[in-house]
């Protein structure tokens, strides 16, 4: 059998690394006595499978896992039963049962979207001059682990929204997520010149290809 979680990371949790969230996880399941399935070798691992790691300090409504289990079990009760055995700042939103033959989840995210909202003040009409410039530029070069690429293409939509409460800026961003073509929130906050201390930033979605072949 074969689940799927989505799941919110917020508060303390934002510092946890996707391999401590991986244990975490492991834990939870061994608490709540489910039926893990184990790869095969000397170093049998829990089949469990994040959709797309999460930078520290980030946080996220949406964080999406599979998770093999040796046998079916019902549904029923399994979100209380598994929220029992997380930490403050895990919130489950969903379980799901998926086909054991699906394309692994890592495989099947297109893009991702982030809400950052700045936490010192800026000038709402400058912000927006800047994205305007971002989204008109034909290329965008940066580079990253010493190789050049092209930030552009991966910047799916950006626009900024003026909080009514007074409350500072929030840019929303839509960037790839493909193996190979990954748009980081960092990257462009950087283009468009605001320090990645001076905001918050929150994953609210994760849109996985709905092509299960």
């Amino acid at each position: 059998m074969r689940i799927q979680i989505t799941f919110s990371k917020q508060g303390a949790l934002r510092y946890t690394g996707h391999l401590d969230l991986h244990k975490l996880w492991e834990r939870a399941a061994r608490r709540a006595e489910l039926p893990l399935a184990y790869s095969h070798g000397f170093h049998p691992q829990p089949k469990i499978s994040m959709a797309a790691a999460l930078p520290l300090g980030f946080a996220s409504r949406c964080e999406v896992l599979d998770m093999k289990l040796e046998r079916d079990i019902p549904l029923e009760g399994l979100r209380d039963t598994l929220q029992g055995t997380l930490p403050p700042g895990i919130q489950i939103l969903a379980i799901e049962q998926v086909d054991d033959r699906a394309p692994a989840l890592q495989t099947r995210v297109v893009s991702a979207e982030y809400e950052v909202t700045l936490t010192e003040p800026v000038d709402g009409s400058e912000l927006k001059r800047r994205i305007d410039a971002v989204m008109n530029a034909e290329s965008i070069l940066r580079s990253r682990r010493g190789k050049e690429y092209d930030l552009r293409p991966l910047i799916e939509s950006l626009t900024s929204v003026s909080s009514p409460e007074g409350r500072g800026e929030k840019i929303i961003m839509k960037l790839s997520a493909k193996e190979g073509a990954t748009g980081r929130p960092e990257e462009v906050l950087d283009v468009l010149g605001i320090a990645f201390e001076e905001t918050r930033i929150e994953r609210t979605r994760l849109n996985l290809s709905t092509n299960l072949h």
